[in-house]
């Protein structure tokens, strides 16, 4: 049986990375902005937000499959290289999409496309951040979650921090190597980490991975995903659209605070999920677990970040304090709301009840995205509350589904291992 406290343990890990990425990433855009002017840092971040948003697209799901249903033994090494190279030539072939669809929704990025070596660099980019999302889930499922703190909390952040000095020249596109350079360095160091650490060997095989058998679970994660980001990408167009520029700099600024606070219960609940998934006979106890340490952290959080709103805001100066203060309030009452949601839709994952799972994004995406088109008139305070309620109505959906989920006791369950390097030479 595993430690008492390795959920505990791998969430603090991931908090750590969560905190030490967005550090030194508000870092690196306080450097962009003083190396790069206004226009060049906007049209950075209309690409590195594409990068992001093509490497979750890129994943298919498999990140999921990967710590929910690992194969038995060696076959371990071919399922983590096959969902590596398929999540790669993924990003590759969406990325090259991105680029040929410009003329059609990004005339001003264009550029970029007409630059053969920016064009081939861009599509890298986007297959390695899609490798380095895939990679952290390896290291969650395998309990060794302190190296995403250590890939992407350090090294990925410190990369991306020191190369914007030395590609001013390049000019907004400067920007983008830079990040695409941390992901380069975060999925090398991701597989060394690997090959060291577990002794992962390329190995490529037909059949026993668990992928193919597996496909349905892959998809129905991947399409709960999306759904799962429609929220994230349309809220802030309909606050473009609906309020201006300056709203829109506004929400995003709350909404960025905010999601620092929602990302405990993201972390605790990745962490139940790949606990469960090494010893299902430990189901309840560790759901029961999770649910008491997020209520421990969320609650006091959502308390602090309200209390504390105004102060965080006057650090952005200007009308910051005046205008987001009443909305990042709102959000932070929420962030009890998304913590419900998270934790209930990893649980029904975990108990493989998918179609409830995908109804209760349905649920989220329809009820936030709906509600914001509807109060968008009555100011910024209003997609606050449509986010609540959004992700409430979908956290009581996959409650309900939970509690019809019968928990089945497996006779002989043990925590699986890669097998080892010093096991694997001497087989």
């Amino acid at each position: 049986m595993a430690e008492p406290d390795q959920v505990t343990r791998s969430s603090f890990y991931l908090l750590l990375a969560t905190a030490g990425t967005a550090g030194l990433g508000f870092l690196f855009w306080v450097v962009a902005a003083h190396l790069f002017s206004p226009a060049q840092v906007g049209t950075a971040t209309s690409l590195t937000n594409a990068m992001s948003l093509i490497a979750y697209f890129s994943l298919f799901g498999l990140n999921s499959t990967l710590v929910r249903f690992p194969a038995p033994g060696e076959l371990r090494h071919a399922q983590i290289c096959q969902a590596v190279l398929l999540v790669f030539v993924a990003g590759c072939l969406l990325g090259t999409g991105y680029l040929l669809g410009l003329p059609w929704y990004g005339a001003r990025l264009l550029a970029v496309r007409e630059d053969p070596v920016q064009a081939v660099a861009l599509v890298l980019f986007c297959a390695l951040s899609a490798v380095n999302l895939l990679t952290d889930a390896v290291f969650v499922s395998e309990r060794l979650a302190q190296y995403n703190t250590l890939v992407d909390g350090v090294l990925q952040g410190a990369t991306k921090l020191a190369l914007p000095f030395a590609l001013t020249g390049l000019g907004a596109f400067g920007i983008v190597a830079a990040t695409g350079g941390g992901y380069a360095v975060a999925v090398l160091a991701s597989l060394w980490f690997l090959r060291r650490r577990l002794g992962l060997r390329p190995r490529l095989v037909a059949s026993g991975t668990r992928l193919r058998e597996q496909l349905g679970f892959s998809v129905a994660s991947y399409l709960s995903s999306l759904l799962n980001l429609a929220p994230l990408l349309v809220l802030p167009l309909i606050v473009l659209q609906r309020l201006g520029t300056e709203a829109a700099a506004y929400y995003f600024v709350a909404f960025q605070i905010a999601n620092l606070a929602n990302a405990a219960s993201f972390a605790v609940s990745e962490s139940m999920f790949a606990e469960v998934s090494a010893d299902e006979s430990r189901f309840a106890e560790v759901l029961r677990r999770s649910a008491r340490l997020i209520a421990l952290v969320q609650l006091p959080a959502a308390v602090v970040l309200a209390a504390g709103s105004g102060l965080l805001l006057r650090l952005f100066g200007g009308a910051y304090p005046a205008r987001a203060q009443g909305l990042l309030v709102v959000l932070a009452l929420g962030t009890v709301a998304v913590a419900v949601n998270t934790w209930s839709s990893f649980a029904i994952k975990l108990a493989r009840r998918m179609a409830p799972l995908i109804w209760s994004n349905v649920v989220y995406a329809v009820v936030t995205i709906g509600l914001a088109a509807t109060w968008a008139g009555h100011g910024l305070v209003w997609f606050g509350w449509a986010w609540d309620l959004g992700n409430l109505a979908s956290g009581l959906v996959a409650l309900a589904a939970l509690a019809r989920v019968r928990i089945r006791r497996p006779r002989h369950a043990a925590p699986r291992r890669i097998p080892s390097p010093e096991r694997s030479m001497s087989r």
